[in-house]
């Protein structure tokens, strides 16, 4: 499947400009490239959250498409069921003529890390299970930040929050944050996988497999948050490159099964020229708080390392 950019900007923008999202958010981006890939016959879904409130904020709506909001814990239950309503409507010839002629109707649920990772998880995986042809996209910003930046099971370790906040008690988060994505692989769904805004062929690509998938597919998309992670508003995008550079956060797609890191750093950079912008990590730098980045270095290799072999493991 190969993406042009060149063709895929003369695609309408489905999300148009105005809506609330702060200056440099990632997350809006995120949802723009989707939709220039998904079109038209698409049914948004998008669970309360920061996309959510900056997109719809009554009387108003920045999607050109159908959008449906649902509660924290539901829109993958919503658009589960709204795909199973579409297809039982056109088996029974009751769809208006246009919808019952698309070639294919896109079914689309979105959430962030708190509504995925922790709040949503079980509609989540129940839709997964059932086999649902849609497609659920988590934009991960590591923490609540539509709610006041408390910690989520996304939140890396050492990451100041206010739930978790770095002090003299405690320096953060002390968890790792939960992988995601490998929970998603584990319920044997035809496509996973895992990008971010920068890599906007990469994740081009991926939303384009996702939709044409016979079945439900999952895409974990990074959303660096220059409220909640504290970087300078302009390097949002900076952000996310450095972050598959220095292996935090690895391209890589599951296809029934079979594993695939779309991009091997020639040269693993050093997590510390990621964290250094970010306020979140300010006080990982203080003195006596080296093993907290040693801590996160040796988490990340430990966790590139399981992906190489998975990778090996599951070659065709």
């Amino acid at each position: 499947m190969a993406i042009s950019l060149k063709e895929l900007v003369k695609n309408e923008d489905l999300l148009t400009g105005g809506h609330r999202a702060c200056t440099g958010c990632t997350g809006s981006n995120i949802l723009r490239q989707i939709m220039l890939v998904a079109g038209k016959n698409t049914v948004m879904g998008g669970a309360t959250g920061c996309m959510e409130v900056v997109t719809t904020i009554y009387p108003y709506t920045a999607w050109k498409t159908s959008f449906i909001h649902s509660a924290f814990e539901n829109v993958a239950a919503t658009i589960s069921g709204a795909e199973t309503a579409y297809r039982a409507l056109k088996k029974t010839g009751e769809l208006a003529p246009a919808a019952a002629e698309a070639e294919r109707m896109n079914f689309i649920a979105f959430a962030g890390d708190g509504g995925t990772y922790d709040i949503g998880l079980q509609s989540l995986s129940g839709a997964m299970e059932r086999g649902h042809n849609m497609v659920y996209v988590c934009y991960d910003n590591g923490a609540y930040m539509n709610t006041g930046i408390q910690r989520s099971s996304a939140t890396p370790f050492g990451a100041h929050t206010s739930t978790a906040p770095a002090g003299t008690v405690k320096q953060g988060k002390e968890q790792d944050r939960k992988d995601l994505t490998k929970i998603l692989v584990a319920h044997n769904i035809p496509y996973v996988g895992q990008t971010t805004p920068f890599h906007w062929k990469d994740l081009a690509t991926k939303v384009e497999k996702a939709l044409s998938c016979d079945g439900p597919a999952f895409l974990n998309i990074l959303m660096p948050c220059t409220v909640g992670w504290g970087f300078a508003s302009e390097i949002g995008m900076q952000i996310a490159k450095q972050a598959v550079e220095n292996n935090y956060w690895p391209l890589f797609e599951v296809e029934n099964g079979v594993y695939k890191i779309n991009k091997k750093p020639k040269q693993r950079a050093p997590i510390e020229d990621w964290l250094k912008p970010q306020a979140r990590f300010r006080h990982v730098f203080k003195p006596g708080n080296e093993h907290i980045i040693e801590h996160i270095q040796a988490w990340i290799d430990s966790e590139w390392e399981k992906l190489l072999k998975l990778e090996a493991m599951t070659a065709e």
